[in-house]
């Protein structure tokens, strides 16, 4: 059956600044957590435990999770009363900005306490910045989408996780095969976070040239803007956005528990050397693309709320073996085990963008959009390298899989919370 591919080429400029400015925001949010898991704890957190300097490392990693919903009300607020496309390019400056300065920073041994502060005020600008990104790229792509393509459009800046994801790791691997790891830890880090300049550079040149959401220019030319879209949002859709907050927890405890989580733990504690598992990470983040592609496809043919209950379901599935297979030793099992949590982790992700916009009106879709997934990345992101650092030094890797199954249980109460208003297909 031939895939129908005219809607895309027809909005293809809308499409690629939903997915190339998330790529971008992606990138630099995961060079930070590869770089926290590979060298920011000796550099940044001296410590005589070496545990307890991977837990400050991943601590400031989290900090930025409880920026995220912070940025969410601001770039959600405007993103709601003057438009879609301003607030978008505002975000990305703020997070490129905060990314390449990083580049610059002194390290503990050369200025001591300051050092980590300034990491640490960075590393807020850019969850500061991601608040507003994902929620306004979702509603770029949705609000944009011809009848019954709502989950297929909407899986375009899903798509840029991976693509960020690729990108940053894989420039991390090539620094680790050409840099010895003495030259990697003095200066070689810096080099993806002076790249990023780059990037924000080609995603500002994309979104420049896009107009405004159909959606959102036909708000406004019924009713004048929410004057305070946050407080609107919580008097009148609290449910929804409590729903929505749970049902995005096991996306994001998935995710960095088989990248960050995986890495640091992988190339420590259990001794794998980390240009082969970087190289292993690599390709099975490429079953998360295909998780979700496949999980647009078969939202838009059911319903994204079904796609995202599967999920759920399996996320509680990969919890049970996500442990045994990472310390298992064998690179066949290692992979395998991280591309099945990454697989279901684009179907509990892919249908997001559909899925958690159609819970909000236009006139705060952008806020509730943006503080539900980011409130979730707290609970779901945030904790989970720390929850699973802690986890493993209590009763070893295999306990590490808990987490993820409670992470399937509570995205699983969400869902059910608001399964009558999202039982129709997207």
């Amino acid at each position: 059956m031939a895939v129908d591919l005219a809607p895309y080429r027809a909005h293809r400029r809308i499409l690629t600044a939903s997915l190339v400015g998330t790529a971008v925001e992606f990138y630099d949010f995961y060079i930070y957590g590869t770089a926290a898991a590979l060298v920011f704890g000796p550099l940044f957190f001296p410590s005589e435990s070496p545990s307890a300097q991977l837990m400050l490392s991943f601590m400031s990693f989290g900090l930025a999770f409880f920026a995220r919903p912070v940025g969410a009300v601001v770039f959600g607020h405007y993103g709601d009363r003057i438009g879609r496309k301003s607030t978008l390019v505002a975000s990305l400056m703020l997070m490129g900005a905060s990314t390449l300065l990083i580049a610059f920073l002194p390290t503990y041994a050369m200025m001591g306490w300051v050092a980590p502060l300034l990491l640490c005020i960075l590393r807020f600008g850019q969850g500061f910045g991601l608040g507003g990104e994902w929620g306004g790229a979702a509603l770029l792509a949705v609000e944009n989408a011809p009848p019954g393509w709502r989950a297929r459009f909407g899986m375009a800046p899903q798509l840029g996780a991976p693509v960020g994801f690729i990108a940053a790791n894989g420039l991390f691997l090539l620094l680790g095969l050409w840099l010895s790891d003495a030259d990697f830890a003095a200066w070689g880090w810096r080099i993806p976070f002076l790249v990023s300049a780059l990037l924000v550079g080609l995603g500002l040149w994309v979104r420049l040239k896009i107009g405004e959401t159909p959606a959102f220019a036909e708000a406004l030319e019924k009713d004048t803007p929410v004057g305070v879209p946050i407080g609107e949002l919580l008097r009148h859709h609290l449910v929804a956005t409590v729903a929505g907050t749970f049902a995005v927890v096991a996306c994001f405890a998935i995710f960095y528990l088989a990248t960050s989580f995986a890495l640091a733990h992988g190339t420590t504690v259990l001794g794998y050397p980390k240009e082969q598992f970087l190289l292993i990470q690599l390709g099975a983040i490429l079953f998360m693309a295909a998780g979700i592609i496949f999980a647009g496809y078969v939202s838009d043919a059911t319903s994204t709320q079904a796609v995202l209950t599967w999920g759920c379901g399996a996320t509680v599935l990969v919890g049970f073996v996500f442990g045994p297979a990472l310390a298992s030793g064998s690179w066949p099992i290692v992979g395998l085990g991280l591309a099945t949590s990454l697989f279901v982790m684009g179907l509990v992700y892919g249908p997001l963008g559909a899925w958690l916009t159609a819970l909000f009106p236009v006139r705060v879709r952008y806020t509730g959009a943006s503080v539900a997934f980011n409130v979730g990345g707290i609970l779901g992101g945030a904790m989970a390298p720390i929850v699973a650092q802690a986890l493993s030094d209590r009763g070893g890797t295999a306990m590490v899989g808990l987490y993820l199954a409670l992470a399937g249980l509570v995205s699983w109460g969400g869902l059910m919370m608001v399964r009558r208003a999202a039982a129709t297909p997207a």
